[in-house]
């Protein structure tokens, strides 16, 4: 049996009830985590509380959260840290996107996009850091994504909030390199998740082709903030994509990311996106 590397410690994973958030719970598990898994479908967080528990062994809580509610950092907080349940490593996963031109979509969905994919975020590094920081250990994964790296036409809100998280993850990071607490930026590309269902977008052709799994994704994720890393690329085509990025002027970063994103993905009708209030904390990045 191979070594538990996170035995005895607890991991928070917002968006936990299915994609990357599960996967990554299911991964944090086989190391040896004890968890505490939030969503807003306690139905499915409790199915997979007691998938985990009774294949691992490990003890876990759920906690039925809506990170678009600007209190649920803070009831997160006071359901763990303040409730004496150490958390050793957090994992801010939950977000959600819209694929639609800017000006199309309303600003309640923004407004819900920002507080999950940014403001809640923020403030739960903020909450959980300095008890890490006081016991000179920890983790802390944010999920971004590949759109971190690109100005992304219909897709432009998700997309900076993304970049917001992948900057803010390595500046906080480096800041923490002698307290014996890491960060880590996971940048996921296309991932087989319910997140494309909820960002009104239909996959087609290229894109098909090109999904990972979100298991493997968790297993590299999780892996790589093990090692230390502050900042990765889940694929190789994916790293390969965003590192030869570099080289290319600034200026075609747009035109080329509608290349690549009209070439995997459309986009459903307008009329069929969810409404604000049941696309919060949806799973995925």
């Amino acid at each position: 049996m191979a070594k538990q590397r996170l035995s005895g410690q607890r991991a928070l994973v917002t968006g936990a009830s299915s994609g990357i958030g599960a996967e990554l719970a299911r991964r944090l598990a086989r190391e040896g985590a004890n968890l505490v898994i939030t969503a807003r479908r306690e139905e499915r967080l409790e199915a997979l509380a007691q998938e985990l528990r009774d294949a691992h062994g490990v003890d876990v809580r759920v906690v039925a959260s809506d990170l678009a509610d600007p209190a649920a950092p803070e009831a997160l907080f006071a359901a763990t840290e303040g409730s004496d349940l150490a958390i050793d490593v957090l994992v801010n996963n939950a977000g959600f996107g819209a694929y639609l031109d800017f000006v199309d979509v309303d600003w309640s969905r923004y407004a819900g996009m920002l507080q999950v994919n940014m403001t809640a975020l923020t403030q739960l590094m903020h909450l959980f850091l300095p008890k890490m920081i006081e016991r000179r250990h920890g983790y802390v994964m944010n999920v971004a994504s590949t759109g971190a790296y690109l100005p992304c036409p219909t897709f432009a809100v998700y997309a900076a909030t993304k970049a917001y998280v992948r900057n803010l993850t390595e500046a906080v990071g480096y800041e923490l390199r002698k307290t014996g607490v890491k960060a880590i930026s996971v940048n996921p590309g296309p991932t087989r998740t319910e997140f494309m269902d909820h960002a009104n977008q239909k996959l087609k052709g290229l894109g098909e082709a090109g999904l990972m799994s979100a298991a493997t994704c968790a297993d590299i994720a999780v892996r790589k903030m093990l090692a230390g890393r502050r900042n990765v690329v889940t694929g190789f085509m994916n790293a390969l994509s965003m590192w030869v990025m570099r080289f290319i002027p600034r200026a075609m970063y747009p035109f080329l990311a509608d290349v690549f994103m009209s070439a995997g993905v459309e986009s459903v009708k307008p009329a069929a996106l969810p409404a604000p209030s049941e696309s919060k904390n949806l799973p995925g990045s």
